[in-house]
């Protein structure tokens, strides 16, 4: 891989071999001067002729002779080639065709050779700049990469402190929330107290009146001429009863209680001679405050569903007065 130097521009590579066909081509072009330059030189070459020397021998000046004018020179003939020297012009001709075609072929080489590296030359111009096309497509992918993500992170970032927003403001509402349900508890719980405490202190009273006129009673009983406070069983065929248990009840508040406890009663056999007393406490209303067993009949389940029928039968029916009597026991029998 070709790494870009910007300090240095780009240059093809060096081919091998560059020097010697230089001077190859050097040798060729002196080669082919020389053989042209001899070939003209023999070609414009004149052969010599023959020359003659004419002696004379010299009269005496005394004796008069005549004078001799030489004859005019002859021009020499023009050379004849013979076939030695055609036959070396022809072979000189030939060298110097192929010093010329050997100079020619050389150039054409070292044309190729030029065209060869400039189309190298620019075939790594061109991977150069691919390279760093390629280089700034990957860097601006990159950046645009890098852009995104950042802008994802900064979404994230945004939706999590929206999240945790919402969830301060609903954990300030779910605060806020309990707050109001333990303020409304405890409003309740108070008016409940406050209602509970009313019905204490009415109870308190109510018993208090209670007390009060049960002991009017007991006065009034006592001083009346031979009375006396009885506690009549009452019992009825229906195997129900109920006593006073000190207090002065009117003669049909026993059929009211004996008819409000019998559809309460649940026992399979009614022949079997039963008989449970139930020592009742109710309230002035007739609400039952407790009931249990003051004498039992032998037979635990027997003693059970009698107790569970006077608990059923809750509240207690009132007397003619509009109160419940506070104490009471009830026999209780199976049967109608």
């Amino acid at each position: 891989m070709i790494r870009k130097n910007s300090e240095y521009p780009l240059q093809p590579p060096r081919e091998r071999g560059t020097g010697r066909a230089f001077l190859f081509a050097l040798v060729m072009h002196a080669l082919l001067g020389f053989f042209l330059y001899h070939g003209i030189q023999w070609q414009n070459s004149t052969p010599e002729g023959e020359e003659a020397e004419l002696w004379t021998e010299v009269p005496d000046s005394a004796i008069p002779h005549p004078v001799v004018t030489p004859p005019a020179p002859v021009a020499p003939a023009p050379p004849v080639r013979d076939e030695q020297a055609d036959i070396a012009l022809q072979e000189k001709k030939r060298q110097q065709q192929e010093a010329a075609r050997a100079a020619q072929l050389a150039e054409e080489q070292r044309q190729q050779k030029l065209k060869q590296q400039e189309a190298e030359a620019k075939r790594q111009q061109q991977l150069a700049a691919d390279q760093a096309a390629q280089l700034a497509a990957q860097k601006a992918a990159k950046l645009k990469q890098q852009q995104e993500q950042q802008q994802a992170e900064k979404l994230r970032q945004q939706q999590l402190a929206e999240q945790q927003k919402q969830q301060q403001l609903k954990d300030q509402q779910e605060q806020q929330q309990k707050q109001a349900q333990a303020e409304a508890q405890k409003k309740a719980d108070a008016e409940k107290a406050a209602k509970a405490k009313a019905q204490a202190d009415a109870a308190a009273q109510a018993k208090k009146q209670l007390d009060n006129e049960r002991r009017a009673r007991l006065a009034q009983m006592q001083g009346m001429a031979g009375g006396t406070s009885s506690s009549s069983d009452g019992l009825g065929k229906n195997g129900t009863g109920s006593g006073s248990g000190g207090t002065a009840t009117s003669p049909g508040y026993i059929d009211k209680v004996r008819r409000a406890v019998q559809p309460n009663i649940s026992w399979p056999n009614a022949a079997d001679g039963l008989e449970t007393t139930i020592a009742v406490r109710c309230s002035p209303t007739g609400t039952v405050l407790s009931a249990t067993v003051s004498r039992s009949s032998g037979n635990q389940a027997w003693d059970d569903a009698a107790l569970r029928a006077v608990q059923r039968t809750d509240p207690m029916p009132r007397d003619i007065d509009g109160k419940t009597p506070p104490t009471m026991n009830i026999r209780v029998r199976p049967g109608p």
